[in-house]
């Protein structure tokens, strides 16, 4: 049976022995730390970008061994990494940490925005709000797509991959912002895919089904939506981080290297009801 291992030194050869690394925006917790972990235990090295307390940092250096054990190259940098002048610090670091390495997969794994109701006297919904949040969870996919072009750090087939949601095309309240985000990030997403494939580039974002992670819990109401999930879902049961990483993990694969430009559900057939 072949493992990942088996395909990044393949991969290797075909890019001239660079070693290939999978570069996650938000991969500290839920979909993007599941997908790291995945990917890593099939052999490739991972480079996380996050933004957390300090007071978080010794819990997450603990999930961050686990990534580890798998005898994989990690690099880890705690920072805003929506700020270009970081932006352009990180991918220097990156790049002298690792001047023989690639980009083999870019995962936007974002989840920065306002949830406030479009009417209320004290929390209402603002116009900086909606920059904000699609700046964050949508236009940050472009910047980071651009700056590691020009720097030439993305492999020779490379892959890029975000989450978006059902709230791309369905109205949650206090959702307005991060759902007109996902669409925007939708929007981006098939550009690149059309823009950059001449390069070697690939673009695609899953739609997982409700996801029990910190940033659904964010939401007012989640329970009402995992609880309607579960019951729309032919196996009766909510999306798990792992369903979404094993995904990631198959768009990786050089037989998925024709899937480009789409949006694909990840829920089990729960967009069936």
């Amino acid at each position: 049976m072949n493992t990942y291992k088996d395909f990044a030194n393949a991969t290797d050869e075909k890019n001239n022995r660079e070693e290939v690394w999978a570069l996650i925006l938000g991969g500290s917790s839920g979909l993007g730390l599941a997908s790291a972990k995945k990917l890593a235990a099939h052999g490739m090295n991972i480079i996380i970008i996050h933004r957390d307390r300090k007071s978080e940092v010794p819990q997450i250096e603990k999930k961050f061994e686990e990534i580890r054990k798998h005898q994989v190259q990690l690099q880890t940098y705690n920072v805003d990494l929506l700020k270009p002048e970081k932006r352009q610090e990180l991918i220097s670091q990156i790049h002298k940490n690792s001047p023989s390495g690639k980009i083999k997969v870019l995962i936007h794994s974002i989840a920065k925005g306002n949830l406030k109701p479009m009417n209320d006297a004290k929390y209402e919904l603002k116009n900086d709000d909606f920059h904000l949040t699609i700046d964050a969870m949508a236009v940050s996919l472009y910047d980071w797509t651009k700056a590691i072009f020009k720097a030439e750090l993305f492999a020779t087939d490379a892959r890029i991959i975000s989450f978006t949601s059902e709230g791309n095309t369905k109205a949650w309240k206090n959702y307005a912002a991060v759902s007109a985000a996902k669409v925007t990030l939708e929007a981006i997403t098939r550009s690149i895919a059309l823009e950059f494939a001449p390069y070697g580039i690939r673009a695609n974002c899953l739609q997982p089904g409700a996801v029990d992670t910190k940033s659904l819990r964010l939401i007012p109401g989640h329970e009402k939506i995992m609880a309607h999930s579960i019951a729309r879902n032919p196996f009766n049961r909510l999306t798990t981080a792992k369903d979404v990483a094993n995904v990631v993990y198959l768009l990786c694969r050089e037989e998925a290297s024709w899937i480009n430009g789409c949006t694909i559900p990840v829920n089990g057939g729960e967009h069936l009801r």
